[in-house]
């Protein structure tokens, strides 16, 4: 398990994370996101031990991450904007990783065809979607316990974004591993992560299961034959609320039917429930937050 307890982080007068908390399960694919400068990849270079904490600490199975080497190992990031040797191809840092880390042979050459790259051309020569691809195929070649993605997706087309959401589906389900994928696709990120976290300002304020925390947000449309006292909503956790004419638009933080029965007690002429998605659920936290 990962345990983020009391963590800060300044660079000069910028304080890019205060005082954070956070805990990422076994077996969990997390989702995290964030306005651009929230501090993801900060927050993902401190778990990985690349940077020091000024205030708190990182625990991944119960070691700082930061002072001990032992810990790291089982540690894997993806950065945003991957570093190679001039001369470097993938045969060469394949070397490189297997002389230091545990080596999975059978995991290496099946990714490698399913992201069709070439062993021997120069990295340098890749489109940043490969550049990618070539770290993420150590990753999974590697096996860590812990993998940090950062903007996982970017870069990637389609068909190798599909490719790489079943590779990362079939590796959290081997083993006891687990992953942290920054993103600001939100639609991927839904569509593989379990649980995620909310960025902002410092901290992370809103965090969970994803299933469960959608459930939980609802948009209501409603319809009036007369005007409404509109008091009568400060009972709800109104996140969003629009209205144009006699038809109300609220996104609602609770329950599903003990919202719609009370919200029948208004009569309304029409009164519809939309579920809400990942980057609506994103969007209406962050207003939420900013009342």
């Amino acid at each position: 398990m990962l345990k983020i307890n009391g963590l800060s982080k300044s660079f000069g007068n910028k304080k890019v994370l205060d005082h954070l908390d956070l805990e990422v399960g076994q077996g969990s694919i997390f989702g995290l996101v964030g306005v651009n400068g929230a501090g993801k990849s900060t927050l993902l270079r401190l778990v990985a031990g690349i940077y020091q904490a000024d205030e708190g600490n990182v625990e991944f199975e119960g070691l700082d991450t930061y002072k001990y080497e032992k810990v790291r190992e089982e540690i894997f990031f993806v950065n945003d904007d991957p570093y190679y040797p001039m001369a470097a191809n993938i045969r060469s840092l394949k070397e490189f990783y297997a002389s230091y880390y545990r080596f999975n042979e059978e995991a290496y050459y099946k990714t490698l065809k399913l992201f069709d790259l070439d062993e021997n051309k120069p990295i340098n020569s890749f489109s940043k979607g490969m550049k990618r691809q070539t770290l993420l195929l150590f990753a999974l070649a590697i096996k860590p316990k812990l993998l940090l993605l950062d903007e996982a997706f970017d870069g990637l087309d389609p068909i190798v974004r599909y490719n790489l959401r079943k590779a990362l589906y079939d590796f959290i389900q081997e083993g006891d591993a687990s992953i942290i994928i920054s993103s600001h696709n939100l639609k991927e990120l839904e569509d593989i992560c379990d649980s995620y976290g909310i960025l902002d300002k410092g901290r992370i304020e809103t965090y969970g299961d994803l299933l469960e925390s959608k459930q939980n947000i609802n948009k209501y449309q409603l319809a009036f034959k007369e005007a409404i006292d509109e008091s009568f909503f400060e009972q709800f956790d109104v996140l969003h609320m629009n209205k144009e004419g006699s038809v109300y638009s609220l996104v609602i933080k609770g329950d599903k039917e003990k919202t719609i029965e009370k919200l029948s007690e208004l009569h309304p002429l029409i009164l519809d429930t939309l579920a809400v998605n990942f980057e609506e659920l994103f969007i209406y936290e962050h207003e939420g937050g900013d009342r």
